[in-house]
């Protein structure tokens, strides 16, 4: 079983960045596409961005295409949101999820279809 872990979320003025973390331990997530969904009060969670584990192939929502980039360091066994140009609206506890190991198939957008979570970071982007 792995275990996720987020971190790097804070308090941010808009037009600022940050850059979330997440962590994987038990095993390797080399063979998993990697996502990262958000949160926000009163919402649903929602996607944000997806990585391949083969090829390293990347999808962005729409709310967030040219600001957000994600990436990953196999050796590190650890993904990465990098957030620019924030908006209050991104304003959201964020979570990364591992598809099925060896998912060959393009990454799901829907939340129901991933298999393991962490437990979120927070973002708040002030106006």
């Amino acid at each position: 079983q792995v275990q996720l872990v987020e971190s790097g979320g804070g308090l941010v003025q808009a037009g600022g960045s940050l850059r979330l973390s997440c962590a994987a331990s038990g095993r390797t997530i080399s063979s998993n596409n990697m996502g990262w969904f958000r949160q926000a009060p009163g919402k649903e969670r929602e996607f944000a961005a997806s990585i391949t584990w083969r090829g390293g192939s990347t999808r962005y929502a729409d709310s967030v295409k040219g600001r957000f980039t994600i990436s990953r360091d196999n050796d590190k066994n650890t993904v990465y949101l990098q957030m620019n140009s924030l908006k209050p609206e991104d304003t959201a506890l964020y979570y990364c999820a591992t598809d099925l190991v060896g998912a060959s198939r393009l990454p799901y957008t829907d939340s129901q279809r991933w298999e393991s979570w962490g437990q979120g970071t927070q973002v708040t982007v002030s106006s």
